[in-house]
């Protein structure tokens, strides 16, 4: 089933799990709440660039879904708008995004490589965890907050620099991130909680 759609999507809609394409019609600003939630056999979406927002788990659980182009104008990616698209192996988040919410690309266990737009403060809770296959992180200068659980068993991430700003890096950060064997620059002191990186069995 493929759909050209000429519908509303700044408010929430749910659409058929045999959905396998979708063109999102220009003029549309934000992709609502849920709108393709658990379309299991989508494959295909085009976003123009007059969308800004992606909803609260817009996504989630597309899981047929391997690569997504984000317009350019976006600048705010809601809670779990792509968890569990357990077959996404990449995706470019455009340098508009000012916010990502916890746990939007949650359990994206394909994916490879991410980078992190600057102007991104603040890595919130679970963003990336359980992306299992994840081995290449960017993250700009201009991150500050590392919350809990953002790269919670990224059981594949070897090492990953931490940019001179950042002062608070959460509890459980890093958690079960086992190939994770460096640390750039090597971290003497943490404004955030304990075990940051607990079970991190060959980091030295």
């Amino acid at each position: 089933m493929s759909l050209k759609a000429n519908f509303d999507l700044d408010k929430t809609k749910e659409f058929p799990s045999c959905l396998t394409s979708v063109i999102i019609p220009e003029g549309i600003t934000s992709i609502g709440n849920n709108a393709f939630d658990s379309c299991t056999s989508l494959t295909d979406v085009t976003i123009p660039n007059s969308v800004t927002e992606i909803g609260l788990s817009a996504f989630y659980w597309c899981i047929s879904l391997t690569e997504i182009n984000l317009p350019n104008n976006l600048t705010t990616i809601r809670n779990n708008a792509f968890g569990s698209c357990r077959s996404l192996t990449s995706i470019k988040i455009p340098n508009t995004v000012t916010e990502i919410e916890s746990a939007a690309f949650e359990g994206c266990t394909s994916l490879q490589s991410i980078k992190i737009p600057y102007g991104i403060t603040t890595i919130n809770q679970n963003t990336f965890s359980y992306c299992t296959e994840l081995t290449d992180v960017e993250i700009p200068e201009s991150v500050t907050s590392i919350y809990g659980g953002a790269f919670d068993r990224c059981y594949k991430l070897t090492n990953i620099t931490i940019p001179s700003g950042v002062t608070w890096i959460d509890c459980n950060a890093f958690t079960s991130c086992k190939s994770l064997t460096r640390i750039i620059p090597i971290i003497t002191q943490l404004s955030g909680q304990s075990n940051q990186f607990t079970q991190c069995r060959v980091l030295s």
